[in-house]
């Protein structure tokens, strides 16, 4: 069993769709308690709220849960970065992130798009500074915030159908035809 803080207390939460009890100290905060029952996609950068690695859904509404007694959380329902996609099956945000090198060391990006989910789910085409306000909270050392912004955009474009996403997770293009000039890499025409 995993060590807690405080008096251990056992909590009902469903976690991407899982009803379970964990066991968690009186004194953690529910990013602690994710982390330690394998919900390792909630980071810790702060310990305090702060920083927004450790957001996640709890109850539809976008938490900081390191800012969250765990204990405060008894019932609820959480869904994590984890529950948005799969491997093989990205959700459009985390796909958008990808395809627009938005993801450096990776330690703040599922706090971003879990933002940023909420972001689209409430307004569906935002502006580039409603993004970047959304995003305000959550700090991240590497980006410079431009590619994740650009990344929300496109997700936005994305999730209202105006781009297409080819199979491999790059933009859907058209190749020359044969005997054209190519501007992509490979640098040259059809070979006939």
């Amino acid at each position: 069993m995993p060590k807690t803080g405080g008096n251990a207390v056992d909590i009902e939460l469903t976690i991407n769709g899982e009803r379970t009890t964990v066991e968690a100290g009186s004194a953690d905060d529910l990013a602690t308690v994710l982390r330690q029952h394998g919900y390792i996609g909630v980071k810790c950068g702060c310990d305090g709220g702060t920083c927004g690695a450790s957001k996640v859904f709890v109850d539809g509404e976008v938490r900081m849960a390191c800012g969250m007694e765990a204990a405060g959380a008894d019932g609820s329902e959480i869904q994590t970065v984890a529950a948005l996609g799969t491997q093989d099956d990205l959700h459009p945000v985390q796909q958008a992130f990808v395809d627009n090198f938005a993801v450096q060391c990776g330690f703040c990006i599922p706090g971003m798009v879990i933002q940023a989910v909420a972001l689209l789910d409430s307004n569906p085409d935002p502006t580039e500074r409603e993004v970047r306000e959304a995003l305000d909270d959550n700090v991240c050392r590497c980006t410079g915030y431009q590619k994740p912004v650009e990344a929300v955009l496109d997700a936005a474009e994305r999730m209202q159908g105006e781009q297409t996403v080819a199979a491999d997770g790059g933009q859907s293009v058209s190749a020359p035809p044969c005997g054209a000039e190519s501007t992509g890499c490979c640098g040259g025409g059809c070979d006939e």
